[in-house]
């Protein structure tokens, strides 16, 4: 078992307590009541701005940061909002306003959609992230530091607080 890692750095499973608020100051998301979240430190399991800030910290460590739209998800793209035929959806999809759906492009790439109106004949989307153009304010806790093991590491992502495949981590 290798050493446990004294700061954040790539290939480190990272376990943070987070809160997430827009400039307004309301909280988007948190993990407060919830199960911190687990992610692996340099495989952009997190939004850029936040895992450059968090690099070098140590464990017991909290960080107040604000990430600019171009190092989260990005600045809104007006082009991103297009009017999608009703029949491209299948008849028994969930169309409503809030919804989201991976299109698969002709490519074979996948993209995230959201939708944000419906009528008649169309479904109108938004390919932007619903927090596009928006600064993120998190104040983060760090709460546990622990190197990945060869399976996340091929996965780019972890398992589990303790890194074990089981699937008794998942505590909702």
């Amino acid at each position: 078992m290798s050493a446990t890692p004294e700061i954040i750095a790539d290939d480190v499973v990272v376990t943070i307590d987070y809160t997430l608020r827009n400039s307004g100051g309301q909280v988007l998301d948190s993990s407060s009541g919830d199960e911190p979240l687990t992610y692996l430190h340099g495989h952009q399991n997190i939004v850029p701005g936040l895992e450059a800030a968090l690099t070098g910290k140590r464990k017991g460590d909290t960080v107040k940061i604000a990430v600019p739209p171009e190092e989260g998800y990005g600045p809104r793209d007006p082009a991103g909002v297009r009017a999608l035929s009703r029949d491209t959806f299948p008849p028994e999809a969930d169309v409503r306003p809030g919804v989201q759906f991976v299109a698969e492009l002709e490519d074979g790439e996948h993209i995230a959609l959201w939708i944000v109106g419906v009528d008649d004949e169309h479904v109108h989307v938004d390919m932007n992230h619903p927090l596009a153009g928006e600064t993120l304010h998190f104040e983060v806790e760090v709460v546990e530091l622990r190197q990945a093991n060869a399976n996340e590491l091929t996965h780019g992502h972890p398992h589990g607080r303790d890194g074990s495949d089981d699937h008794h981590h998942h505590h909702h």
